[in-house]
């Protein structure tokens, strides 16, 4: 378990690390920026760099943490990955079973095998499920998160690369927005951020602004820590009833 800079979460737990792009947003994957680093370090969890691998070694770590957390799952990879069996998902499961004291996150660019393995297999009652929508492209993964019987259902619209239009939040509870980091960040603009706020308070779905990023409102690249959090002069960052 890591302590975590991620400020809708606590901790994060790898099970899984690696990962291959699938969409816009993982052009500029902050999870293999720092595999890398993590290998030169000679860290041995991360010897084959972004490369899928699992680690048996890591299943049962939370049976060891007696406080609750909130522990964001795969922080370093996607746990519905091809190359992640369900067999391996399942041992994962009955870690986040036995441990109701924590609520776990699960964050996923792949919706669709999501929803094939939880259409097979209960939610545990201490699981969010989380999708990746991050661009047009990517909106119906939406459709495959709706429909799952899970306690929360989020999006993460970050890095929020383009205007999304109009978005059907209907069991939808949460959606957190950020902008990119880098040196080859993207720039979010301040309209598309609007945008989704609106519509979070028109659908009844609480609104999380994570970072502006590189690119601030007013359009000028800096340093993310300049460019802050704020929407017009305040923070919105509400988490989900």
């Amino acid at each position: 378990m890591k302590t975590t800079k991620i400020e809708w979460t606590d901790k994060t737990w790898n099970p899984v690390t690696g990962c291959t792009k699938t969409s816009p947003g993982c052009a500029h994957c902050y999870a293999e920026m720092m595999s890398r680093r993590l290998k030169a370090m000679g860290l041995e969890k991360y010897a084959n760099g972004f490369e899928v691998r699992l680690h048996e070694e890591c299943l049962y770590e939370p049976l060891e943490w007696r406080q609750p957390h909130t522990i964001f799952v795969c922080s370093m990879s996607d746990l519905f990955h091809q190359n992640v069996p369900f067999n391996f998902i399942d041992r994962v499961m009955d870690t986040i079973r036995h441990t109701p004291q924590h609520r776990y996150q699960l964050l996923t660019k792949r919706a669709e095998r999501m929803a094939e393995y939880f259409l097979m297999n209960d939610v545990p009652d201490n699981v969010w499920l989380g999708v990746t929508v991050e661009a047009q492209q990517s909106k119906q993964r939406i459709d495959c998160l709706r429909v799952l019987n899970a306690p929360i259902r989020f999006l993460s619209c970050e890095p929020l690369i383009e205007d999304l239009g109009e978005l059907d939040l209907t069991y939808i509870d949460w959606v957190i927005v950020g902008g990119e980091s880098g040196p080859q960040a993207r720039p979010m603009r301040e309209e598309w951020v609007l945008s989704i706020q609106e519509q979070c308070k028109q659908q009844d779905s609480a609104f999380f602004f994570k970072q502006w990023g590189t690119w601030g409102s007013d359009g000028v690249k800096r340093n993310k820590h300049k460019n802050g959090k704020l929407i017009n002069g305040k923070v919105f960052q509400a988490m989900p009833v």
